[in-house]
Order: structure tokens, then C-alpha cells, then sequence
């Protein structure tokens, strides 16, 4: 009989737990957990907080007593693992319910111990009122805070997934809040042009949102006030302050165990999540995994890849050879009325790999324009401009992101190229999409850059344009520019009037086509480079420029 023990719940640990008794019966499983809670919608917590999950039971998922009953898995609570001896293929374990130290055996064991929130050792941090969400036990603190002190204001440092979830949260429980994003943006998975709208919308539901500004230092200014010191020299009084700077993995036990770690500092493991030690497997938030596009191994603290990291590793503990096939980062964030999805590399970081890329944008409706309460999607897609292969995508909105997002996602695992996302078969109807969804139009795009039927230029051009040898053509209506503003120094023609003034196009200059999202640009470009003109269109036209230009 063989004996797995099996050290962190949550996603990865419980997912291999119930895995593992499913393929074998006769196999010893345990599960150890540190906390009180060996199985919760960690996910959820931020909406339990802000009342869209009113009752807090809902995010237990299984208790000790559900995995006995069902599974006949043992879990122990409150039980934290203090050693691991290799060698022996023992653990060191300490009851935190009656402090006792105890030893226990293992034939396969299994490292899901999740990742620890950031906290920076500054001036003041181990003062009261300062909480990061991880846990329930974090969640329940939170609200007690809430309840007893009653803060009229509370500073969220870090504008990554977590904290604007938070930030929303206490927004919905009718309390002001400062946003401190050390960055220049908050959703550092998204390009800079792709993050910008977002800084609109959390601004437009009365949060003070501070780019480029850290936090320094605490004070305690009164007994239920915090004083903060910030980078740029200004100060914040504030109730309560929630840390959502990131997290780290957490592998002192992988440490204790002698396992190679990776370069990002999680535990190394092989596509079998199997550790440098052939008996210990590794799953979740503390491992990494190599990246989709790249290959090269890196952390990815996200719910789906650990569940399926435990299934799997579950099957290799139990004499099976399934191997994990990398990450792609696949990930979605509900930011107030608005939603912003990704998958796959961003620019940022095919630019520090050095990695050849070209990228389309589109904006577009969610649904048929001409059915009520059509919404606009704006998706960026970045591909190789060798063959066309899907490198990643964002997109932002208020509706239809999560869609656009998996259909790419499930497109790049699939190994199709951009010229394939123009021939998918999507489900359409008024109500739901667009004969031809924002997901073909980007493969649009793209397969006409690799069949050179268009040239394209990015915003960066228009900023960098030289009028001796550039000119900037805009082909929007008159209102238009009224409506949303004005290229800088563009000669103005609407597309309708293009043919009847093309007298007025300088022959010995570059036209740069700006439109408002791009589209009639593409018209205009087919139309003046087959006159002779050079020209390129200004992918997303005057939208993404404006979101790509300094505020």
C-alpha cells in the first residue's frame, strides 16, 4: 500500500488529494494543512467583503469531515510541517491545536504550499490596522476591522489583480479609498496602452488612484488612525490599510528538503511536477512552470494551472506519466463595470527576450451594433511576424472579455496561427456577437500584414512623426473630432471626400492614416496605395493612441 502525504490544500493539495483516491483505493492519502480551512474560494474573498458573496459559507468548500466521508482522505487541520527529511522520507510536524511534534512517513509526497503575501519591511508596518487577503482568517480580520472601528477611508497599496478586486469591494461597502500603484499602471499582465482606460474607470467610481507612488513609511496618528508616508513626499491619513503588493512563493520546506529552486525563486520541477527529489511533487503558486511562447520557467500564482498541476501530479505519484505542457498565463479581472482579460506574453516581455513580434488592435462591439446595450471591446494581439503564430492577447471592456480571451487561449494551446482565428466558426446572433466576432477581426488584420495587404504603424509614430517627410492624414468626420479630440497636426479629410481631394496628399511624403479605431484606415490605405501613394494605417486609430499618450 503506498502512502501519500500531501502538505497545503486550496486548489493544488485538494485537487490532488481527491485525484489520487480515485485512481486507488487502496493507497494512504493525508493531507496536512496549516490553517484552520483545508479547502476555500480563496478567489472569492474580495466579493465576500463587498457583499456580492453575502453568505460566508459559501466559500468553504470541503471540510475535513466531506474528504473522510466521500474520499476517505484524512485531513488535519491546523498541522504545520516543520521539516522535511529527504533521506528519510519523513516529516517533522507540529499540532498547533495541543503543540505536540510528531513524525510521519511518506512513500510520495506532495508540496502545495501556496505563496505568501508581499510585505515590505518598512517603518510602521507591524502596526494595527494594516492586513493583507490570502486567507479566509485575513478576509474575517478585514471585516472585523471594518465592523468595530468603522473607517471612513482605507489605502490599498498595489494595484495588481487583487487589490483593485479589494478596492471595488470596499468602494461597494461605501468607504473612500487611495489606490498606491508604485508603477506607472495598475494591471501589470497588461501592455501600458492596454492598462490606461482602466486608470478612467477606477478614477470614475470616486477612487484615488496614485500612479508612480509607493508607500514609505506608517504612523500611528491617532488610535484609529494611520499616517502614511509617501514616495513622492506627500502624506495620507487613512483607517486601515490593505497590502496587495504581490506575492512570493512560499518554499522554506522545499528548503529544508535540499530542492533546487529556479531562477524566480519558486521550486523547480520537471513537466511530471516532480522535484529534483524523485519521491516530492510540487504544485501551485510555488512552483514554476515554463511559459507558453518562451518555455522558460516562471511563476504563475493563478487557481486554474494549480488545479490541474495537483490532477496530474496525483497520476505521477500513482504510477502514471502525464506530463504538464507549460502555462500561458491565462487570466481575467472584474474591475467595477468594466472587465480586462489576457493570455499568453505581453509586449513588455517579448521586448526583454528580444523576441520579433507585430500586434493588431481592434475595437469593436461585443454584439451587433444594432441590438441594445452593445459594449466595445478593445483587444490588442500579438503574434510572429514569421509565421503567425499566437504570442498573446489582452482585452478590456465591459462585456464579452472573458469570451475573447479563452477562444485565444484555447486557439494558442491548439498551436493555430492568426490566419486560423479568421476562419473560426463562432456562435452568432444579435444578442450574443457580430457575423464577424472581434476574434476574427484581429486574425483579419494579422493575415493581412503577413499576406502584405496592408502596412501598418503604431502610435508611437504619430508622437515621433517628422513633418518633413511625414503626414499625418486623419479621415474622420468632422464631428468625430468635436466628439473625442484631435490628432496633433493632421490634415483633416473625411474618407467619403478622400478620392475627390487626393490633390490636397503631399506625393513626396509618408501619409500616416489615423482613423478612430483603425478600421476605415485600412480603406483608406488600400485605396491610396494602389494610387501610388506610401501610406500605412495607424492600428486602433485615435483610440489606442490616446490611451498610448501620456496623460
Amino acid at each position: 500500500m503506498q502512502k501519500i502525504i500531501i502538505i497545503g490544500g486550496v486548489a493544488g493539495g485538494a485537487s490532488a488529494a481527491v485525484r489520487a483516491r480515485r485512481l486507488s483505493e487502496s493507497a494512504e492519502i493525508i493531507l496536512l494543512e496549516r490553517g484552520p480551512y483545508v479547502s476555500f474560494a480563496n478567489c472569492g474573498l474580495p466579493y465576500h467583503i463587498g457583499g456580492d458573496i453575502p453568505n460566508r459559507q459559501s466559500l468553504l468548500l470541503k471540510t475535513p469531515a466531506d474528504f473522510a466521508t466521500r474520499f476517505n482522505v484524512e485531513v488535519r487541520i491546523e498541522q504545520e510541517v516543520t521539516a522535511i527529511d529527504a533521506a528519510a522520507q519523513t516529516l517533522s510536524i507540529h499540532n498547533l491545536r495541543d503543540g505536540n511534534i510528531y513524525t510521519e512517513s511518506y512513500d510520495r509526497l506532495l508540496l502545495s504550499p501556496g505563496a505568501n503575501p508581499v510585505v515590505p519591511p518598512l517603518p510602521g508596518i507591524d502596526l494595527p490596522g494594516i492586513f493583507t487577503l490570502r486567507n479566509i482568517t485575513d478576509m474575517d480580520r478585514i471585516l472585523d476591522h471594518i465592523q468595530r472601528h468603522t473607517p471612513q477611508h482605507v489605502t490599498v497599496v498595489g494595484g495588481g489583480f487583487i487589490g483593485l478586486e479589494v478596492t471595488e469591494a470596499l468602494v461597494q461597502l461605501g468607504l473612500r479609498v487611495t489606490v498606491l500603484e508604485l508603477g506607472s499602471q495598475v494591471m501589470p499582465p497588461l501592455d501600458p496602452e492596454m492598462a490606461a482606460p482602466l486608470h478612467q474607470v477606477i478614477r470614475q467610481h470616486g477612487v484615488d488612484l496614485r500612479l508612480d507612488t509607493g508607500l514609505t513609511a506608517i504612523h500611528q496618528e491617532s488610535d484609529n488612525q494611520l499616517r502614511l508616508s509617501l514616495s513622492d513626499g506627500a502624506e495620507q491619513v487613512t483607517g486601515m490599510v490593505l497590502l496587495s503588493i504581490g506575492v512570493k512563493p512560499d518554499t522554506h520546506l522545499a528548503q529544508t528538503a535540499g530542492l533546487a529552486l529556479g531562477a524566480r525563486g519558486g521550486i523547480a520541477v520537471n513537466s511530471l511536477m516532480q522535484t529534483s527529489d524523485a519521491h516530492i511533487y510540487a504544485v501551485g503558486d510555488a512552483v514554476e512552470t515554463a511559459e507558453w511562447v518562451s518555455g522558460i520557467p516562471a511563476l504563475f500564482p493563478l487557481a486554474g494551472p494549480a488545479n490541474r498541476q495537483g490532477r496530474l501530479a496525483a497520476d505521477n505519484m500513482l504510477g502514471r506519466q502525464h506530463h504538464y505542457l507549460r502555462t500561458q498565463g491565462t487570466a481575467i479581472c472584474k474591475v467595477f463595470d468594466h472587465s480586462a482579460g489576457c493570455v499568453g506574453m505581453n509586449e513588455k516581455s517579448l521586448q526583454r527576450l528580444n523576441r520579433a513580434y507585430q500586434k493588431v488592435y481592434v475595437h469593436a462591439a461585443d454584439h451587433a451594433g444594432y441590438y441594445p446595450s452593445a459594449e466595445t471591446i478593445s483587444l490588442k494581439l500579438l503574434f510572429s511576424p514569421d509565421d503567425g503564430a499566437i504570442l498573446g492577447a489582452q482585452a478590456t471592456g465591459k462585456a464579452g472579455i472573458d469570451k475573447r480571451i479563452d477562444v485565444i487561449a484555447v486557439a494558442q494551446r491548439a498551436g493555430l496561427h492568426v490566419r486560423d482565428l479568421e476562419n473560426l466558426e463562432l456562435a452568432y446572433a444579435p444578442p450574443f456577437n457580430s457575423a464577424r466576432d472581434v476574434v476574427n477581426q484581429a486574425g483579419m488584420l494579422a493575415a493581412n500584414i503577413l499576406n502584405g495587404d496592408t502596412a501598418i504603424c503604431h502610435a508611437d509614430r504619430v508622437d515621433a512623426l517628422d513633418p518633413a517627410t511625414q503626414c499625418l492624414l486623419d479621415i474622420r468626420t468632422t464631428g468625430e473630432l468635436g466628439k473625442f479630440g484631435e490628432y496633433p497636426h493632421a490634415l483633416h479629410i473625411p474618407l467619403d471626400e478622400l478620392r475627390q481631394r487626393l490633390a490636397e496628399l503631399p506625393r513626396d511624403k509618408e501619409i500616416i492614416i489615423g482613423c478612430q479605431s483603425g478600421l476605415r484606415g485600412h480603406v483608406a490605405y488600400r485605396m491610396l496605395s494602389q494610387l501610388g501613394f506610401r501610406a500605412k494605417n495607424l492600428s486602433g486609430g485615435f483610440k489606442t493612441w490616446q490611451a498610448a499618450s501620456p496623460a
